[in-house]
């Protein structure tokens, strides 16, 4: 007889998402655990309390979710979550990564790119590389060979966060700028045919001037959706919009995939009891859509 379909949910912030509870069950779970302010010395209990209940040929029925907003504290938790199964002895449950909606946000962004442009070779630059969203996003366009440009106010952060990239993808192609001034800007744009913007809401990354002077875009996407927007002239609800010969998208524009996204790898947790979902991998189900 076929198990429920149990969703372990261990978030970082006192009080566990609703969101990732709602889609959960949306995508299929029959059951939620669900787990606040959980921290990394917790997480063998919690794992040993999923991998030690069930047959081994069951397991594939038992999966956790990390969430929460702390995406640093998040990749904890997921490494502790794959430190304490013993798959040796077939004990293991898939897990999958999405802090702060960072793994799907960004795999919908990539994907709603790629729509558009072959990332291989492509020139890009993400705004607010540093953070959560935006390192993601530079990772996964970097794994698809697009040359990145990584901007964030201070150059040796953008350095930080390349450095990073580069021990995780062989052969990547980046490049740190500061956009401090407008100038910094205008010439980071320069030569650019995709800009994303993942920063922190109500922060204006590219203003619409800057914008019409970039001859060479293609594709804008903005991930922000509280004003004022990332990108000056992009409505939220924008969704592959053409304006000017630049396909643009705004945060809500990219959000139906985020949506659809996230239900899938949700839904892939319970195929098999092996899953690890990060970045990669969620863009991967991303790519199918």
């Amino acid at each position: 007889m076929e198990k429920r379909k149990i969703l372990i949910q261990l978030d970082s912030d006192p009080q566990a998402s609703v969101f990732d509870r709602v889609v959960a069950i949306d995508a299929g779970a029959d059951e939620l655990f669900s787990y606040a302010g959980v921290k990394p010395e917790q997480v063998q209990g919690l794992v040993h309390g999923a991998i030690f209940t069930r047959k081994a040929s069951d397991l594939k029925s038992t999966a956790i979710f990390v969430g929460g907003s702390d995406v640093a504290m998040g990749e904890k938790l997921l490494a502790e979550c794959v430190k304490h199964m013993a798959p040796q002895y077939g004990l293991r449950v898939s897990a999958m990564l999405d802090s702060n909606g960072a793994n799907t946000t960004a795999a919908a962004a990539v994907r709603a790119a790629a729509r558009h442009m072959d990332l291989k070779g492509a020139a890009a630059l993400v705004l607010g590389g540093t953070g959560p969203v935006g390192q993601r996003v530079a990772r996964l366009l970097a794994r698809e060979g697009a040359d990145v440009r990584v901007a964030s106010r201070q150059q040796s952060k953008a350095a930080a966060v390349c450095q990073e990239i580069a021990g995780r993808v062989t052969g990547a192609n980046l490049q740190p700028i500061g956009v401090s001034s407008p100038q910094e800007l205008s010439s980071g744009l320069k030569g650019r045919t995709l800009v994303i913007a993942a920063g922190a809401a109500g922060v204006v990354l590219l203003p619409e001037s800057a914008r019409s002077a970039a001859t060479s875009l293609k594709v804008a996407i903005d991930l922000n959706a509280v004003p004022p927007l990332g990108i000056e002239g992009i409505d939220v609800m924008d969704k592959a919009k053409d304006q000017n010969g630049v396909i643009c998208y705004g945060a809500i524009g990219v959000g139906d995939t985020k949506m659809k996204v996230h239900r899938l790898a949700i839904a892939k947790l319970f195929e098999q009891n092996d899953h690890v979902l990060d970045a990669e991998e969620i863009y991967q189900l991303a790519s199918t859509l």
